[in-house]
């Protein structure tokens, strides 16, 4: 990752935010690095721990994960029962996207595992140059996103470039959407295989990956604390995210 932060900390000597490259160079970075490629759900209704399990894939490697984490995610995603009463069938509620972002920030105080993460809901939740999303983006972190593709579905975002969120959608499709600038790839298994451009996700209404309703949108930001990158202040304001 030594190319990806150099790159970082010379922008921000220079009094710039960092670039689209710098968070392309932490995702293809980390693509080359990972030993695990990502997992697409196997079943209709479980993108909710399948993305998050991915997050965990993406941010750390194969040995830096204990088992518990992995239990967890299972243990309480798919927690929303059918209009017929079987669990599972409507996939995984915001309850326990926000108990689990919680779990994981209180597993990684506890020293068990260097990783942090942070509930965003409703008007927190959107895509653009000042978003909490593209933040973590821009910095090393992941979202982990409930967004709609026909219903409501989650993804997992990876990265920027040039106003494309990169993302991993678990549902597997190989055919091209009517959207042709919504773009397929199979060459980054580890990191990402959409890429979509921000347009689409600012939207309320219930098109192909719009984030929906704004009192409804939820994400889950999740950090590895040793790579994650940290900025100082370059307007004199105070915090750095205020810049």
């Amino acid at each position: 990752m030594h190319k990806a932060k150099k790159k970082f900390e010379q922008q921000y000597r220079n009094g710039n935010r960092p670039s689209d490259e710098v968070s392309v160079i932490f995702t293809e970075e980390r693509d080359f690095a990972m030993k695990n490629p990502l997992h697409y759900q196997l079943s209709e209704y479980d993108c909710g721990p399948t993305s998050m399990m991915n997050a965990i894939a993406y941010l750390f490697e194969r040995e830096e994960i204990p088992p518990e984490a992995i239990r967890n995610m299972m243990l309480y995603c798919l927690d929303c029962h059918s209009k017929e009463g079987i669990p599972g069938k409507r996939g995984t509620s915001r309850a326990a996207m926000m108990f689990l972002s919680n779990w994981l920030n209180e597993y990684g105080e506890l020293g068990i595992m260097s990783v942090s993460s942070e509930y965003l809901s409703g008007r927190s939740v959107y895509i653009s140059e000042e978003s909490r999303i593209n933040h973590a983006l821009n910095h090393g972190g992941v979202a982990v996103v409930r967004l709609y593709l026909e219903e409501e579905h989650y993804v997992l975002m990876t990265g920027i470039q040039n106003e494309n969120i990169l993302l991993f959608d678990p549902y597997y499709w190989d055919k091209s959407y009517e959207q042709k600038d919504i773009l397929m790839d199979w060459n980054h298994p580890r990191s990402y295989n959409r890429v979509v451009p921000f347009k689409y996700f600012n939207q309320e209404n219930e098109e192909i990956y719009s984030l929906g309703p704004v009192e409804e949108r939820e994400a889950v930001l999740i950090f590895n604390e040793k790579t994650k990158t940290v900025y100082e202040c370059v307007c004199g304001q105070g915090k750095a995210e205020d810049c």
